[in-house]
């Protein structure tokens, strides 16, 4: 017999389904399973293992996190069933995996199938239940499905691999865990011990709030600067003709201004060629996850956990193909099943035929999953959720888009006209001749309507200085934080119709900041830690997103894109087999181990070491009361009952005061002398500090 474990209750069921349709009989309900014919069905929810805390390694003598067991390398990761937050095990996980463990071990069941959601996350999930679960060695093979319909599920039961065929997945999902408990557990102990307040600190949680930090301090300190172009707005034929030239020209350049449009109204300006051309506009691609959430952000704001997890119960209920893609493009295999989808899409009415072009099928563009599409299991509209009507519709409207039988026409135009021979300018435009699949994906033409001009027209120009004034960057948007993270070295898209190869390659080769399966989670907790908020469609940094990424870099923890996507390279390495597991966690451990070195005294001139929230540094000099760390510079403790105000920030003239400084400073009354103040005019210089009157000022002679 087989025994099946589901990754969640909700997958065991629709396994249940397409076993019925495989065997045509019914399973019989157990407790914690199901069982009928060759088969047995469990499940588990998700997670039922986490990995064991630093006190499972290193036990803390006050039962507080403390300095003394950090960092902490594991010389073997430890899992343990989840805990509550008293610490202990969760009955119900407890009691499923039991259950687990009994099947397990049962003398009828040869073969143990890993049914968890097909991607790294749902390999070990299954791996580890089994891990600790199977006593004796069984047969071990995997159930892949890109979608949860009977039909899928039971072909799929029939065309079952070997686990071993995954071991690269399984790899990389355990490097990605182990190295992310690393960051995680052991920056965010060090930093909220150094700050006095929890930083919860990741691999990338961090370089997303810095890159919303990042935008909102440039949008903070933007200066808007004036400038002039020069245009001219006249009619000729009874038609607007607007012509801006290319040049531009500073506040006060508006004399030179006024002198070129002097110069250009002395021109004649003639219609020097037209060009008409027809052409086919092509549909955009198929959804991946992130292009899915942007779109549903951008037209109904909704939040990208909101899309996610609506796009995941579409999924559970076999709608929609599997939705943590990262392509946007099918699998060359996958044409017979397009086809019969197109046949029933096709029965609701919408004009949809087969085709094949490369814009569509490309297996160069695929990781692991295609793109998101809808199944042959068309829903009744009256049975979804108004957001599911919303995502559903989204994701059918553009499968149809792209398969439309009718071709979307076009007019392509270009207008060219001539000031003398000083300047050419080019209109263009497109008109839609046969909308196509244009009634069906939102489509808005980017080119104006042109006038009607001819080869040889003498067009009226008057050229006029026009004052425009530079504007700030914009605030990241769902669909700008997707592009960015997708690929956070490339620039903006110039045009929608560049080619997506650098994108691709850049996901292959872990670049990307998180993955598919992440980024809407990591984003959320960004959300719920008040890093950052959504507002409407737009992310905006938070005071304590402010203090993190500023307590950070105090700190000298360095998480930037250029960390996080090393990382990321060294994650698909694992994946392609030219990485061990141990070789990227001893990379990390590398890069952890640095940073706890640096915290550690340097040269007094150099030193930046601030000390850990609470110690105590030395006497005040006002009132004798001890002076700490707090979380934001050094302070008295004698402000309650003395009223003493005597503090030293934690930064001056933007060079962090260490805690060795601050100890001799209230030792002897002056620091080392310090190198790296910033004065306010941008230039770097050295002094000393010394106490005078109570009070920290520079004495510049020492």
């Amino acid at each position: 017999m087989q025994l099946i474990i589901a990754e969640k209750p909700s997958l065991a069921r629709n396994i249940i389904a397409g076993i019925a349709k495989l065997q045509n009989n019914e399973m019989k309900k157990c407790n914690g399973y199901f069982e009928g014919g060759d088969y047995v069905v469990t499940w588990v929810f998700g997670h039922l293992f986490s990995l064991a805390d630093i006190e499972d390694y290193s036990p803390s003598v006050s039962g507080k996190w403390e300095m003394d067991n950090l960092p902490c390398f594991p010389d073997e990761f430890k899992f343990n069933l989840k805990r509550n937050n008293k610490k202990e095990v969760d009955p119900g996980v407890k009691k499923q995996f039991n259950t687990i463990k009994y099947l397990c071990n049962r003398k009828d069941i040869d073969t143990i199938v890993n049914a968890g959601d097909s991607d790294r996350e749902g390999e070990i999930i299954v791996r580890l239940c089994v891990r600790y679960a199977l006593e004796t060695r069984k047969r071990f093979v995997r159930l892949w499905l890109p979608d949860q319909t009977p039909e899928t599920i039971s072909q799929g039961l029939m065309e079952m691999k070997d686990e071993t065929e995954y071991e690269s997945l399984a790899n990389e999902g355990f490097a990605r865990t182990y190295i992310d408990w690393l960051y995680g557990v052991n920056l965010t102990r060090f930093a909220t011990l150094k700050t006095g307040k929890l930083l919860r600190v990741g691999r990338v949680i961090v370089p997303i709030v810095k890159a919303i930090y990042d935008r909102d301090l440039e949008i903070r300190n933007f200066t808007p600067q004036k400038y002039y172009v020069i245009s001219s707005h006249e009619k000729t034929n009874d038609e607007y003709v607007d012509l801006t030239s290319k040049t531009k020209f500073t506040k006060d350049e508006l004399p030179k201004a006024s002198e070129m449009c002097a110069k250009y109204n002395l021109q004649a300006a003639n219609v020097t060629s037209v060009k008409t051309k027809k052409d086919t506009l092509n549909p955009p691609k198929l959804f991946s996850l992130s292009k899915l959430q942007s779109y549903l952000g951008k037209k109904y704001k909704m939040s990208m956990d909101d899309s996610l997890s609506t796009v995941q119960k579409l999924y559970e209920d076999g709608y929609v193909t599997y939705p943590r893609t990262n392509s946007e493009y099918l699998a060359t295999a996958e044409q017979g099943k397009m086809k019969s989808i197109i046949a029933n899409v096709a029965k609701i009415g919408y004009p949809v035929a087969f085709k094949f072009s490369k814009s569509i099928f490309d297996d160069s563009k695929i990781e692991s999953h295609s793109a998101l599409t809808p199944t042959y299991k068309i829903p009744d509209p009256k049975n979804l959720s108004e957001k599911e009507k919303q995502v559903y519709s989204t994701i059918l409207r553009r499968f149809v888009a792209v398969f439309c039988s009718e071709d979307c026409l076009i007019e392509r135009s270009e207008i060219k006209i001539s000031v003398g021979d000083i300047e050419d300018f080019v209109l263009k435009g497109t008109v839609i001749t046969q909308p196509g699949w244009t009634k069906f994906d939102d489509y808005t033409p980017k080119d104006k309507i042109l006038p009607k001009l001819n080869k040889g027209d003498k067009v009226n120009i008057n050229f006029v200085p026009v004052e425009k004034e530079t504007t700030p960057p914009k605030h990241y948007t769902i669909e700008t934080l997707n592009n960015y993270l997708k690929n956070p070295f490339k620039e903006d898209k110039a045009s929608a119709d560049e080619s997506d190869d650098e994108d691709y390659k850049a996901i292959f080769e872990g670049l990307e900041l998180g993955t598919e399966a992440t980024r809407t989670g990591i984003i959320e907790n960004a959300c719920k830690s008040a890093y950052i908020m959504l507002k409407k469609d737009s992310y905006y940094i938070l005071p304590d997103g402010e203090y993190l990424i500023e307590s950070l870099s105090t700190l000298g923890i360095i998480m930037d894109k250029y960390k996080t996507s090393q990382m990321g390279q060294a994650l698909k390495k694992v994946f392609r087999g030219e990485y061990s597991v141990d070789d990227s966690v001893k990379l990390a451990q590398g890069e952890i181990k640095e940073i706890f070195e640096k915290s550690k005294d340097a040269e007094p001139e150099k030193d930046t070491n601030i000390g850990l929230f609470g110690e105590v540094m030395g006497k005040c000099p006002l009132c004798e009361s001890d002076v700490i760390r707090t979380r934001y510079g050094y302070g008295c403790t004698g402000y309650k009952e003395k009223g003493c105000k005597f503090s030293i920030n934690k930064s001056i003239c933007s060079r962090v005061i260490s805690a060795s400084n601050v100890k001799m400073l209230l030792a002897t009354g002056k620091t080392s002398k310090i190198q790296g103040f910033v004065s306010k005019n941008g230039k770097s210089f050295d002094a000393v500090l010394k106490l005078s009157e109570g009070k920290v000022v520079f004495d510049f002679d020492k």
